[in-house]
């Protein structure tokens, strides 16, 4: 099993998480994104998205991190992450897509733009990613009120993939300090998969 990812990518540190905290063995293929590695003729022909990561297990060719999240937990019936409880599925599915489909936009308004480009970066997609972070922090914050965990009383990969965001905002010192979520987040913080899926700073 193969993975070519990026500590500087939240959807690769999210798989990194999983793999590590479980005990998953499998072959690290690190890409170098700074220097434009995913833009190269042999890593367009392992991802033609160019993005990480992609996962290689034999004949099985995964690029979505959170499909490889599903795959490695349906393989190696990683059942407390993954639940086979219906309701506690959904609830899982639900801020599976949550962060996907609503956190993520921001996430990438906010970092890509004020990290990695910089002077090049779109002061309006800063300032629109932040505006819609106060929304999401909200929603966030509530939900956790009573639960130690997104889906019930254990992390799940959900927590995870919310998990890589939320360190990513850190990067530009946007990360949400409300006090459900900091409690949550360093919850988080101290799964040794998850200690080991971040960049050396």
């Amino acid at each position: 099993m193969i993975l070519f990812h990026s500590p500087i990518s939240q959807h690769s540190r999210r798989v990194v998480s999983l793999l590590e905290e479980v005990g998953i063995s499998y072959e690290s293929n690190v890409v170098d994104m700074m220097n434009g590695e995913y833009l190269t003729a042999p890593f367009l022909a392992v991802n033609p998205n160019h993005q990480v990561p992609t996962l290689i297990d034999g004949d099985v060719k995964i690029h979505e991190s959170n499909a490889i999240l599903r795959y490695l937990c349906h393989k190696y019936d990683l059942s407390q992450w993954y639940p086979n409880d219906l309701a506690a599925r959904a609830c899982v599915e639900q801020w599976l897509d949550w962060t996907q489909c609503r956190f993520s936009p921001s996430v990438v308004d906010i970092v890509l733009n004020k990290v990695f480009l910089q002077e090049k970066g779109d002061a309006k997609a800063i300032k629109r990613g932040l505006e819609q972070l106060i929304e999401l922090t909200e929603i966030l914050e509530q939900h956790l009120k009573d639960r130690d965990y997104l889906a019930g009383s254990a992390p799940t990969i959900a927590d995870l993939a919310l998990a890589s965001n939320v360190f990513h905002l850190g990067l530009a010192q946007a990360q949400p300090n409300t006090q459900n979520i900091s409690n949550w987040f360093d919850r988080i913080s101290k799964l040794k998969g998850f200690q080991a899926s971040l960049p050396k700073m």
